[in-house]
């Protein structure tokens, strides 16, 4: 028995923004029910990989299959609003076209925001706002929820909720999640793959597998203090000769984390 079509389905995407190479021979599959988490040092090209998904860039090369009618959320790091804009939560929600009251008050509800309805956009804290923004994400029932940074302004017990929620929400509708988070520790708890990504697929797999792969220490160091690598990180690790180059696009979250090779510039 086949197993069905993934919901995005990329194949040896490259990317440069301002004549500068930011992805490179990138290949990756997002099925449906998975909860897939990007890691890797500022600049690596994880925004970047997730606008290309969204279509907001095009790649140089390689392609970007999306299953037909497939139905995407998405919360940005940060939404700027006019601070003098007189504009509420359900008005907000309603942008740019009304959404049955019902659906709008369960996406509220399930982002934890349902208090919120009635509070100006801009009277909001930074944590407040990544809710209300989760909410509007789910308005479409969407089959793939894009999520970049979507924790920022909350705190650890807040960020928890937070990927709760997704996950009560995957689980639910059997949708997909393509996430960014710098959180390392809890990428670990959430996630069904971990992709660690600088510029290339370094490795990718299983949470508990990548943790322990050669090139994820590279970046991140060992254990939770190896969150600190992040900001410091430069790509000096190097892959040697007889690794899994990744030619395929599907990598399944089993065994050990599938090893990426650096291609040639």
């Amino acid at each position: 028995m086949t197993s069905p079509a993934p919901l995005i389905d990329i194949r040896e995407l490259s990317l440069r923004l301002g004549g500068k190479p930011v992805l490179s021979g990138i290949d990756l599959a997002i099925r449906r029910g998975e909860i897939v988490t990007l890691v890797g040092p500022n600049g690596s090209g994880k925004t970047s990989l997730l606008r290309t998904v969204l279509g907001a860039l095009t790649p140089d090369r390689g392609t970007v299959r999306r299953a037909p009618g497939l139905r995407i959320g998405y919360v940005p790091q940060k939404l700027r609003i006019d601070s003098t804009l007189p504009l509420t939560v359900d008005r907000f929600m309603a942008l740019p076209r009304p959404a049955p009251a019902a659906r709008v008050a369960e996406a509220l509800e399930r982002a934890g925001a349902a208090r919120l309805a009635r509070h100006q956009i801009a009277d909001l804290s930074g944590g407040e706002l990544q809710r209300v923004l989760f909410a509007r994400a789910l308005l479409p029932d969407p089959d793939l929820l894009i999520l970049d940074e979507a924790t920022r302004g909350l705190d650890q017990p807040g960020s928890a909720d937070f990927y709760r929620r997704i996950a009560d929400w995957r689980d639910t509708r059997g949708a997909s999640v393509l996430m960014v988070s710098h959180e390392l520790h809890v990428v670990m708890a959430a996630s069904d793959r971990v992709i660690c990504l600088n510029g290339h697929i370094c490795c990718e797999g299983a949470p508990e597998h990548v943790a322990q792969a050669e090139e994820y220490r590279a970046l991140f160091g060992t254990g939770t203090g190896g969150a600190l690598a992040l900001y410091r990180h430069e790509h000096d690790h190097s892959h040697g000769p007889g690794h899994d180059h990744g030619h395929g696009p599907h990598s399944p979250a089993e065994g050990t984390a599938r090893r990426r090779t650096e291609p040639a510039e």
